[in-house]
This record gives C-alpha cells, structure tokens and sequence, in this order.
C-alpha cells in the first residue's frame, strides 16, 4: 500500500508540474504576442499623431516607412492565426499542381527593392534541368518564401547575398534552398530556431528584429504539405534554409 501511495503522490506532482509548465507557457506565449502586436502598433500610432498635430508634414518619406509597419503587422497577424490552426489540425490547404519556379521568380521579384534597400543582392537561379510541378498550395508557399526571404534579409549585411535555388531531390520531392552570406547561427541555437517565438540573437539583426513566428510557421506549412524542413550554418558565414514539397501526381 505505501508503495502505491508513493506512486500515486509521485504521478499527481508529475501531473502537478506539467500542468503548472502548461500554464507558464501559456502565459509567456500571450506575453509574446502582445509584444510583437505592440511594436508595429506604437510605430503606427506615433507616426499618425504626428502628422495629425502637424509635428511632421505627411511625405511619401515619412508615409513609406508606416506602410512598411503596417504590411509587417498584416503579416505577423497572418502567420499568427495560421499558426494556432496548424497546431490544432485545421489548417486548410488548398492543393493544386504548380510550378515551383514560378512561384519563386514571384516573391524574389516582390523582395528585390528591399533587399536592394539594405545593400543586398538578391537573386534566384533556374534549375538545370526542368522541375516537375508540385502538389501545393500555392498561397501558403509563397508564405513560406516570404518568410525564409524577410529572415534572411534581416540577417545578411551589406555587400551580402541571398541566393534562392530549386532542384528536385529524389523522385517524390522537389527541394527549394535559400542560401545568404550573413551573421550565421551558433551550434547550440540551430535545434530551436522553427520553435514559437524564438529569436538567435536580436542584438545580430538589422533594424526592428523579427517577431519568432516566421520560421515557425514555415515549418507548420512544409510539414502540412507533406515535406519537411532543415537548416544548416556557420556563424559569421551565413545559413541555408531549405525545403521540400511533394512532387504532383502525373495524370
């Protein structure tokens, strides 16, 4: 009887402590969100006051940047909402038969002016030899290409380069690399960096730093495609993020 007993108080402080971890979690993921919500938000608002008492005149100078806040804030809400789908299984895709090169052209050519803007050489190279079109959601991989584009962009100095690349990787997947020249990831971050809210170094990014969601919601993307996702990096050398999607079925 006391070894039960033993075993039972042992499973209900087990139970205890993961239900207290749950709780802290979730208060800290709420914390976060906040946070990340707040930043854009103040920029927003500061920049409106002023132009409403007449502190600053409204030029396309002083608009662009508020512009660019409130696409970020768009986006950081997007990723946020598909986010909790993903992990609660509702994640719809809507599946159709595309081509991956295509797609990519798209959002570099949509990349290149800020990319041009911090010095950075953005480019993306055609496959040697023809892709196979891929069973995607289109919408949700420029998602993807979006979010792995505006990381590296964050990331690489000025005089740097990001380099986006496809190529098929065996005869059910195709996989998409974007490779940058920038600060790197140190060893021991490089097992965290598709978790919620996790963010290297914001000491190492240029400008406002990222919000911890882009790569996560990359991950629950790929993953509901079917695929899966990497890295691989060298600090103070750059980084490749990569990719794969399903190959579609031939008719």
């Amino acid at each position: 009887p006391n070894d039960e007993i033993g075993e039972l108080a042992s499973a209900f402080n087990s139970m205890a402590a993961r239900l207290e971890e749950n709780e802290t979690g979730r208060k800290q993921l709420l914390a976060d969100i906040v946070h990340e919500l707040r930043t854009p938000l103040s920029i927003i608002q500061g920049n409106l006051e002023a132009w409403h008492d007449g502190v600053v005149a409204a030029t396309p100078e002083t608009i662009a940047p508020v512009h660019d806040e409130a696409i970020q804030l768009s986006r950081l809400i997007t990723d946020l909402r598909d986010l909790s789908l993903a992990e609660a299984g509702r994640l719809s895709l809507w599946r159709e038969s595309t081509d991956i090169t295509g797609i990519i052209g798209s959002v570099v050519s949509a990349h290149k002016e800020r990319a041009l803007a911090h010095g950075v050489d953005l480019l993306s190279d055609a496959p040697t030899t023809p892709l196979p079109p891929v069973d995607i959601d289109p919408l949700r991989v420029r998602q993807v290409l979006r979010n792995l584009l505006d990381n590296a962009i964050r990331h690489t100095p000025a005089g740097g380069a990001i380099r986006v690349t496809a190529a098929r990787r065996d005869v059910d997947f195709v996989q998409v690399h974007v490779t940058d020249t920038g600060s790197g990831i140190a060893p021991d971050h490089l097992p965290h960096v598709f978790e919620h809210f996790y963010k290297v170094d914001p000491a190492r990014e240029r400008g406002r730093s990222g919000s911890g969601v882009g790569l996560a919601i990359v991950k629950q993307l790929v993953e509901a495609h079917g695929g899966a996702v990497a890295v691989r990096s060298e600090e103070g050398k750059g980084s490749v993020f990569s990719f794969t999607l399903p190959v579609a079925a031939t008719p």
